[in-house]
């Protein structure tokens, strides 16, 4: 298959390939974790600004964004303010997994004796 590069002086992102070649994801979570990551800091990360620059529905948006977050790739908070009410919510974003779990998902169960557990 041939590639066809151009020269790169302005206008693209750098990225790590670590979440491209991760078999877990699915190909929309790929692309929009690619896409999060080439956004600056002070962008709408919320579902909806996610939406309004790409074709898919909140809903899509949710799902790929729920599946990066079970993968480790996206951490999610939300506080009160003073009054108790829900604050709005804060994605942070990785190229690298911050789930231990799925680092160490290779690991197989061993069986312990009685005394053991």
């Amino acid at each position: 298959m041939a590639v066809f590069r151009v020269g790169k002086n302005k206008g693209y992102t750098v990225i790590s390939n670590h979440h491209l070649r991760n078999k877990e994801l699915t190909l929309k979570a790929k692309g929009l974790l690619s896409q999060m990551l080439s956004l600056p800091e002070n962008w709408d990360d919320t579902l909806a600004g996610l939406s309004n620059i790409n074709k898919e529905s909140i809903d899509a948006i949710r799902t790929a964004v729920l599946g990066l977050e079970k993968a480790g790739y996206i951490e999610r908070s939300q506080g009160r303010d003073q009054k108790g009410k829900m604050t709005a919510i804060t994605y942070t974003i990785y190229e690298q997994l911050q789930n231990p779990m799925q680092l160490n998902k290779d690991i197989q169960k061993t069986d312990l004796s009685k005394k053991e557990r």
